[in-house]
């Protein structure tokens, strides 16, 4: 089961402006735009508490990586903008669909035919696999240019790339850089690249994106399961 704290309001929210400060003083000294680099706040593993104290920070984007929390916890405020960041699991896409506004974890074209099917006109980053770790979802490298122009003839808004970085420093770095040329290879703006441990290197690398729960909430409590 998933499990989603329910800890007082009080508790997450007194921090979360102040870390988000941080949060956006780290991009700044990677060499990035604050207010251009935007910080997706993922929630998962809080209630909807840390929704709001993201929204009462300022933000507006929130990540979730398993439906049953994104069901959970959206729409949410008036305002809020959901990315759902884990694998596309096609038989979930239809009750989601109402409640995503982007898709950052498609791999395959069959997730993006499900997600057209159900979400015309959906905003979708193609997830790459660039770690090549056994077990990681994402598109090859070789085959993130097919897999873009193949969703592109969908009823989709091929935005970007996203990635998770393979652990270590140098090999993250690398990791971002790859994304990020092959995003200006296809020509699309987004890259969503970096997390709480990571993101100066990815903002180095060009990440219009960082995705941010730890950074901004604290430890996450409990386990998490679709």
């Amino acid at each position: 089961m998933t499990t989603i704290s329910t800890c007082p309001p009080s508790s997450v929210s007194a921090d979360v402006a102040e870390r988000l400060a941080i949060v956006r003083r780290r991009i700044s000294e990677a060499g990035g735009d604050p207010g251009a680099v935007r910080v997706i706040a993922v929630t998962k593993g809080f209630g909807p508490d840390a929704v709001a104290a993201a929204r009462a920070a300022g933000l507006t984007d929130m990540g979730e990586n398993y439906a049953s929390e994104l069901r959970a916890k959206a729409p949410g405020p008036a305002g809020t903008s959901w990315h759902f960041l884990g694998t596309v699991q096609r038989n979930k896409v239809r009750e989601l669909a109402p409640l995503v506004d982007v898709w950052q974890g498609v791999a395959r074209l069959a997730e993006g035919e499900r997600i057209a099917h159900y979400a015309p006109g959906a905003r979708v980053l193609v997830q790459v696999d660039s770690s090549g770790q056994l077990g990681r979802n994402g598109c090859r490298p070789g085959e993130v240019a097919t897999l873009t122009g193949a969703l592109s003839t969908l009823a989709l808004r091929v935005e970007g790339l996203m990635t998770v970085a393979p652990r270590g420093e140098l090999e993250a770095a690398s990791a971002f850089r790859l994304v990020a040329t092959l995003a200006d290879d296809l020509g699309l703006p987004e890259r969503s690249m970096g997390m709480s441990d990571d993101l100066e290197a990815a903002v180095a690398a060009g990440a219009t994106m960082v995705r941010v729960g730890r950074a901004l909430f604290g430890d996450r409590p409990g386990s998490h399961a679709v």
